[in-house]
């Protein structure tokens, strides 16, 4: 409670609460916006991270742009059927059909509402947890950081996307970007083809900068003919009220219920917040008293899902700040922010930088407060941003990249390998390729290898010390257990298949 006290008081500066009101207003600004979520957002300010020397003030905004651009992603979803993100799927299925029967203002309450409950809900947990947990990974090994790191790149790649052997080739791409330039052990350059502007590897900037700015715009820009210039929502504050009683009544068990989901679902290695908030409006659906209302507008399906978006993004900080291992896109990309200021999150970071943790637990609580203040009342203005043509929204965002990376590295060559990453990740988009597994890949590939060598080097080249230790055998088991897991409905399909033949053959005997 001191240390939270602590990052209270500096918070709540007028310096650090402009950084967190910049933060949800920016981070909602771009959310709103169709195609683009927190992980772009904080990947195309990265660069300007380079001239801040402030890491405090700078995460506090960025933890302030993932709160905003998800509820920003919740406006889109509900207004116009679009969601800035695949976490905000979910909340279309019902939102937008609130909307449709007048009754996007309640649509739009529940869930300001229920991301405020949740959000405040889950960083109340990260606050108990976050310190005992990063004690107990002290204890971690060599062994145990290389098994994690790989269960952590394995488990996102088996839950994210729809093919497991299209997630493992980007998995396997951001690992060669990764390796490319000098071995951290020998000194010997890999895969730099003679170049000397490729000795100190391939940024991670230029890596996220590349893949989700200019992909992405490179994408949208293949698909605008058969987009609208500008899109218009529909009935935008329609509804004479807010939420009315019977409102509160059948929106408060899923605000509470997709909190305990998307807090666990946040903290493991499974994709962030995607699982959670289909896996919270399934349930919602199941035991609703008005199933007959799901498809057609129910407000459960509004505000479960919702909760569950905002419950991941603190449960995501616990193995981030703990551990120094992403389990989502946003938060490798955040990691690629810590170490911009040579900071390793990890067991000792919550001893060498107590301030900047504590400070940025402090900010979640208080960005909260501010993304219920200023989001329900400023409804009208979201929507007016939606009404930006498209080309000159995606053209300012690929001018924006290109300048960013060129501040950042003062070169032309990672300007053009940049572009290149995106011509990759566009044609990844198109072929309907996972990127988050190219981000892992990258930034935890180097660590995992570094760990993996050690090891071997602590145990005289002996690769039974990977499963003699219990942790690390655990470990690997699940990751076993993670490349199975997209093929478990088949095998238990198949197995059922083979029990009615037995039963069916039986019988005719």
């Amino acid at each position: 409670m001191t240390d939270l006290l602590a990052g209270f008081g500096t918070v709540l500066s007028p310096q650090y609460l402009l950084y967190a009101a910049i933060g949800v207003t920016l981070g909602t600004f771009v959310g709103v916006l169709p195609g683009i979520g927190p992980a772009l957002t904080i990947a195309l300010l990265l660069p300007v991270t380079f001239s801040l020397d402030d890491p405090i003030g700078t995460f506090i905004m960025f933890a302030g742009i993932y709160y905003g651009a998800m509820y920003g992603g919740s406006t889109t979803s509900i207004l116009l059927n679009t969601p800035g993100e695949s976490a905000s799927v979910a909340t279309a299925i019902e939102g937008y059909q609130m909307a449709r029967r007048g009754r996007a203002r309640a649509a739009l309450a529940t869930a300001a509402i229920g991301s405020f409950v949740a959000g405040t809900i889950s960083t109340l947990l990260l606050t108990l947890f976050a310190k005992p947990f990063a004690e107990l990974a002290v204890n971690f090994r060599a062994a145990d950081y290389f098994a994690l790191a790989l269960l952590a790149m394995v488990a996102v790649t088996a839950l994210v996307g729809r093919s497991l052997v299209r997630g493992l080739m980007s998995l396997f791409l951001g690992l060669f970007l990764g390796v490319v330039g000098l071995d951290g052990l020998t000194g010997q350059a890999r895969f730099t083809f003679g170049s000397l502007q490729l000795l100190e590897g391939v940024d991670v900037v230029v890596i996220i900068v590349g893949l989700f700015a200019i992909g992405e715009t490179l994408y949208v820009a293949s698909r605008l003919r058969h987009l609208p210039e500008h899109v218009t929502p529909l009935e935008p504050v329609g509804g004479a009220r807010w939420m009315s009683r019977q409102d509160w009544a059948r929106s408060w068990r899923p605000w509470l219920r997709g909190t305990a989901l998307g807090f666990p679902f946040g903290a493991l290695p499974s994709g962030g917040a995607d699982v959670p908030t289909f896996l919270s409006y399934t349930f919602e659906k199941r035991r609703s008293k008005h199933k007959e209302q799901f498809g057609k507008g129910a407000i459960e399906g509004v505000a479960g899902p919702e909760a569950a978006n905002n419950a991941a993004f603190s449960g995501v900080l616990v193995p981030l700040l703990t551990l120094g291992i992403p389990t989502s896109a946003t938060a490798a990309v955040m990691l690629a922010a810590f170490q911009i200021f040579n900071l390793q999150p990890g067991p000792q970071l919550f001893e060498k930088s107590p301030e900047l943790v504590w400070a940025l637990i402090a900010s979640l609580y208080v960005g909260n407060v501010l993304l219920l203040a200023l989001n329900l009342p400023l409804i009208r203005v979201w929507v007016k941003v939606l009404q930006i043509p498209r080309p000159v929204l995606y053209a300012g965002i690929l001018v924006f990249a290109t300048l960013g990376v060129y501040v950042a590295s003062n070169s032309v060559v990672q300007v053009l390998i940049a572009y290149g990453v995106g011509v990759i990740g566009f044609f990844m988009r198109h072929f309907d390729f996972p990127i988050a597994p190219v981000i892992l890949g990258a930034i935890l590939g180097p660590m995992m290898e570094m760990q993996f060598r050690r090891t071997l080097v602590l145990a005289n080249n002996d690769l039974t010390v990977f499963v003699s230790r219990p942790l690390t055998a655990v470990l690997l088991g699940l990751v076993v257990l993670a490349l199975l897991v997209p093929y478990l409905p088949r095998i238990v399909a198949r197995l059922r298949g083979r029990s009615a033949q037995r039963l069916a053959f039986g019988e005719d005997d």
